[in-house]
C-alpha cells in the first residue's frame, strides 16, 4: 500500500498489517506454538557449543553443532535418499498395520469370540522383543523393504487396535440410543454413531503408531544394515564420523516430528472449530 509520500512527493509504500482479526489471531496463535520450542531448541544449541569450546573434546567425541551442521550440508543428499527410504519403510508399516488394528477391533467389537482369540495374540505380539521378532522375519521374507515393512507392521498394530476397540466399545450410551429410537439398522448404527464416537481415541492411537513406525523401520535397518536413517546411523557411528552421526539423527528427528505431523494435521482439518 502507499502511505504518505517522500520529500518529492513521490508515494512511499509501506507495509500494511492484518487488519482482518481471525488473520491477527492466526499469527499469534502461530508464533505462540513456533517460539517456546525454537527459543528451547536454541538455548540447548547454545549450552552444547559452550560445552563442546570449554571441554575441548575431539569432534569424534562430541562434535560442535556447527560440525553437525557442516556434515548434514555436505551429505545431505544422501541423507534425503537414506529418509526417503525409512520413510517408505515406515509408511507401508504403518498403513498395514493400521488396517489390520482397526479391521481387528471393528470384529472384536461385535464378536466375544474374535476379542477372546485375537486379543491375546495382539498382545503378545507387542510384548515379544522386537530384535527377537526382526532375524525370524527377515529369515522368511528377505530383507528388502516388504519385510523391513512387515516389522514395523507388528509394532504399529497394538496401538491402533487398542484405541480403536477402546473407542468403538465406548460409544455413548445416549448416542445408541438416539439411533435405535429412530430405527437405525446395527450397520447403520455402526457407521455413522460408532465409528465417528471412535475417531479421537483411533486417531489417539495412530499418534503413537506413527512415532512406532519410525523406531520401527532403524531397528529394521540396524538388523539388515542394508539402507536407511538407521544404516547410516550405524555406518557412521562405527567408523568414528561422529558429526555425520549426529547429522543423521538429525534428519532421522525430523522425519519422525513429519510423521507425527500427520495425524495432528488430520485431527485438527476434522474436528476445526467453524
Amino acid at each position: 500500500m502507499t502511505d504518505g509520500g517522500d520529500s518529492r512527493g513521490r508515494p512511499v509504500w509501506t507495509p500494511a498489517l492484518p487488519r482482518s482479526p481471525i488473520v491477527r489471531e492466526g499469527l499469534v496463535a502461530g508464533g505462540e506454538r513456533v517460539l517456546p520450542p525454537t527459543v528451547v531448541l536454541a538455548a540447548i544449541l547454545a549450552a552444547w557449543q559452550a560445552a563442546v569450546v570449554v571441554t575441548d573434546l575431539p569432534t569424534m567425541i562430541l562434535p560442535s553443532p556447527v560440525d553437525v551442521g557442516v556434515a548434514l550440508l555436505e551429505t545431505y543428499p544422501t541423507l534425503l535418499g537414506d529418509a526417503l527410504v525409512t520413510g517408505a519403510t515406515a509408511a507401508l508399516g504403518l498403513v498395514a498395520g493400521g488396517v489390520v488394528g482397526l479391521a481387528l477391533a471393528f470384529a472384536m467389537t461385535y464378536s466375544r469370540t474374535a476379542a477372546r482369540t485375537a486379543l491375546p495374540y495382539v498382545v503378545a505380539l507387542r510384548i515379544a522383543p522386537l530384535i527377537a521378532i526382526a532375524p525370524l522375519l527377515f529369515l522368511w521374507f528377505g530383507r528388502g523393504i516388504p519385510a523391513r515393512a512387515l516389522l514395523v507392521a507388528s509394532m504399529t498394530l497394538f496401538p491402533v487396535t487398542i484405541a480403536a476397540l477402546d473407542g468403538l466399545r465406548n460409544t455413548p450410551r445416549a448416542y445408541l440410543d438416539l439411533a435405535e429410537s429412530v430405527g437405525a439398522s446395527p450397520l447403520a448404527t455402526f457407521c455413522f454413531v460408532r465409528i465417528p464416537a471412535a475417531a479421537p481415541s483411533v486417531v489417539a492411537g495412530v499418534k503413537i503408531a506413527t512415532t512406532l513406525s519410525v523406531i520401527g523401520a532403524v531397528v529394521a535397518e540396524f538388523v539388515t544394515l542394508r539402507s536407511g536413517l538407521g544404516y547410516r546411523v550405524f555406518d557412521t557411528a562405527t567408523y568414528l564420523r561422529t558429526a555425520e552421526t549426529y547429522a543423521a539423527l538429525v534428519v532421522l528427528s525430523a522425519l519422525g516430528v513429519a510423521f507425527y505431523l500427520v495425524p495432528v494435521v488430520l485431527e485438527r482439518a476434522l474436528w476445526a472449530e467453524p
